[in-house]
């Protein structure tokens, strides 16, 4: 333990695995073109936000919100055509990881993939869980025989499995997921994120229905385009959603949120129209770099791609001081050189498009 690591004498409290968990791998930094975050680059629509205020003038403030978010759960079982007693609600999806992990991870095993969503091992870390991560295939797939040796190796535990992935955008094939879940059997929670399922074009749900062990995890942070709200949910069974609740903070949706996303749950047709608007700027973009000499540009079903580099600290800062505010993301395995790039407008993408054939030629 080097002396910078050391406990404080006034910190004997803090358990070891906080003390060596290192903090979220985030630094904001401020750029005209803002393409590191996964974002959705339309604000939510000016009507629906103008509908959204008036909701929450209308709302007594001086009141506590429903206990569990009753009512926007209900809104969301609607929508989602789910069971209101298997939806839980969080202010983010990244809460309920946190809750999955309390749930099933703490002295049993979490296993995931990797390269991964960083706030899976994070938390697993934090809470002193076993973790297990099977390395992806070249082509950034699930290793099937690798993750289902793992799974018969035994549980209890959680498996996390995002569909895309983060950070790749790989999308598993149908027959790899299932083949997968499968070996979890019953003693594993099965955790498929779907944070960015509108624009890979993919739905789970139909397996998740089929044992009461597994989980949708789904936000409003990305195609909904309301990060700034912080609202995730998960979609299961109510025997596990009743569990969940049971760590969930009571109160932890305010009722300003929940006026806002109410609103949004009454209008959704902007969503379709906005996963549909990035994934042919997507397309777009993907074909603009398709022909690079250095560099390359992996393909992606999310609302972001890769782009591999010789020199990643030389080709984040080329596009930074062009605007561009990008993600490194190259000391993930696997990931050597990479930079994860969201999809932004198409104003937005032009100038990427155009600062990335220029560094490919410099």
């Amino acid at each position: 333990m080097t002396e910078a690591a050391l406990p404080s004498p006034l910190l004997g409290g803090v358990r070891d695995a906080v003390r060596a968990t290192p903090a979220y791998p985030f630094t904001p930094i401020d750029a005209p073109i803002k393409l590191d975050q996964n974002e959705s680059p339309e604000d939510f629509p000016a009507e629906l936000k103008r509908l959204a205020a008036e909701r929450m003038l209308a709302r007594e403030w001086n009141r506590y919100p429903d206990l569990h978010a009753d009512t926007l759960r209900h809104r969301i079982a609607e929508y989602e055509g789910w069971d209101p007693e298997g939806v839980v609600v969080t202010p983010g999806s990244n809460v309920i990881i946190k809750l999955l992990t309390e749930v099933g991870g703490i002295g049993q095993r979490v296993l995931l993939s990797q390269p991964n969503f960083s706030v899976y091992v994070l938390e697993g870390q934090l809470l002193g869980a076993a973790l297990t991560q099977v390395p992806l295939r070249p082509d950034f797939g699930l290793d099937v025989p690798a993750m289902q040796r793992e799974l018969r190796a035994g549980g209890p535990g959680v498996l996390y499995l995002p569909q895309p992935h983060a950070p790749t955008g790989f999308l598993d094939s149908a027959a790899d997921l299932r083949a997968v879940v499968e070996a979890a059997g019953d003693e594993w929670l099965v955790v498929i994120d779907e944070a960015y399922h509108q624009y890979s074009g993919s739905d789970f749900r139909t397996l998740v229905r089929e044992r009461p062990n597994r989980l949708s995890l789904r936000t409003f942070s990305k195609a909904w385009g309301l990060a700034g709200l912080r609202l995730g949910y998960a979609l299961t069974s109510p025997e596990l959603a009743s569990n969940l609740q049971k760590v969930t903070s009571a109160f932890n949706v305010n009722a300003l949120t929940q006026a806002a996303l109410e609103v949004a749950l009454e209008h959704p047709a902007y969503v379709q129209e906005r996963a549909r608007q990035t994934v042919q700027e997507r397309g777009r973009v993907l074909a603009a770099l398709q022909d690079l000499k250095v560099l390359h540009a992996h393909p992606s079903q999310a609302n972001f791609f890769l782009l591999r580099t010789p020199d990643p600290d030389r080709a984040y800062r080329f596009l930074l001081e062009r605007g561009l505010l990008v993600r490194r993301q190259d000391k993930q395995p696997m990931l050597q050189g990479c930079l994860r790039v969201s999809i932004g407008t198409p104003e937005q993408n032009d100038r990427l498009i155009q600062a990335v054939l220029e560094l490919d030629r410099a």
